[in-house]
């Protein structure tokens, strides 16, 4: 099986160019810029094509959420325009595209987790391009898998955990906003799940459930209670510590509304999938110990 995955440099990729290697019979491909860019649409189908996948995995999008707000026509080229165009590839191919979207298509006014079926609102650019893409991929091909997912980690590029730890290695205490809740995702679990997802797909010709899913991982957390774990586990490790401020989302203004509620369930595809991520603490020492090394 061929997974083509889409970015060379991002969380998923990364982590999916890595499960790949555990996987026999498994050859995962990143394909990104300058040959595939998704700014650029007329790059994408003979790109992909020329990868001869059996599945595509569109991974790489706009993710500069403040910065969107400044550049909301790149981000609507490459995150709806450009995810379009890479579903529209895969179904030239005749192949299923997997396609990673964000808890951001949501307001974050919900009081409980968001299930596939609640309406969305996006607050940001950035939210309402990743919901055109959603948009656009379904349209393009019907034959999809759009994977919501949140608050993702992993031992590669820039993320929370490293933030955290670069931080605790320069100060003793470290503000972070307590007031907004979600469920904190390691890439390395969400490739887990892709590859999963993606061998069902491949052996079974006539899967037919087809659509949106929700991806996180399993458990909640504010994002100060996600900081205090993630430094915890760097003490016992041997690592950088601080202490942790809870603030609210008023003392921290961002150019970008971020949802209060990002909490997704994940029920939809542990039951067509059979598939659970691990609960978030685990995978979070996981990464961290891997980024203290």
């Amino acid at each position: 099986m061929r997974l083509v995955v889409t970015g060379r440099e991002g969380q998923v990729a990364s982590s999916l160019l890595e499960a790949g290697q555990r996987h026999p019979g498994v050859e995962v491909i990143a394909i990104g810029r300058p040959e595939l860019d998704l700014a650029k649409p007329d790059t994408v189908i003979d790109t992909i094509a020329a990868a001869k996948p059996d599945i595509v995995v569109s991974a790489a999008a706009y993710t500069a959420v403040d910065q969107a707000e400044d550049e909301p026509d790149l981000a609507f080229a490459v995150n709806a325009v450009g995810a379009g165009k890479v579903a529209e590839a895969a179904a030239q191919l005749g192949v299923p595209v997997i396609h990673l979207s964000t808890d951001y298509v949501f307001d974050g006014s919900a009081s409980g987790a968001y299930v596939e079926t609640d309406a969305t609102a996006p607050r940001s650019v950035y939210g309402a391009s990743k919901l055109a893409g959603e948009q656009a991929v379904a349209a393009a091909n019907p034959r999809h898998l759009i994977l919501r997912t949140a608050w993702v980690y992993s031992p590669f590029g820039k993320n929370f955990v490293k933030t955290m730890l670069r931080l605790a290695a320069d100060r003793d205490e470290i503000s972070v906003v307590a007031d907004q809740w979600g469920n904190p995702t390691s890439a390395l679990d969400i490739a887990d799940a892709v590859l999963h997802a993606a061998a069902t797909l491949h052996g079974n010709k006539s899967f037919a459930a087809f659509g949106v899913y929700h991806l996180a991982g399993t458990g909640e957390a504010n994002w100060s209670g996600f900081a205090r774990h993630i430094l915890d586990t760097s003490r016992v490790s041997g690592g950088p510590w601080a202490r942790v401020r809870d603030i609210a989302t008023m003392d921290y203004p961002t150019k970008a509304r971020r949802p209060a509620n990002s909490r997704l369930s994940s029920a939809k595809f542990a039951s067509v999938f059979g598939w659970n991520a691990p609960d978030w603490r685990l995978s979070t020492e996981a990464v961290a110990r891997r980024v203290l090394v």
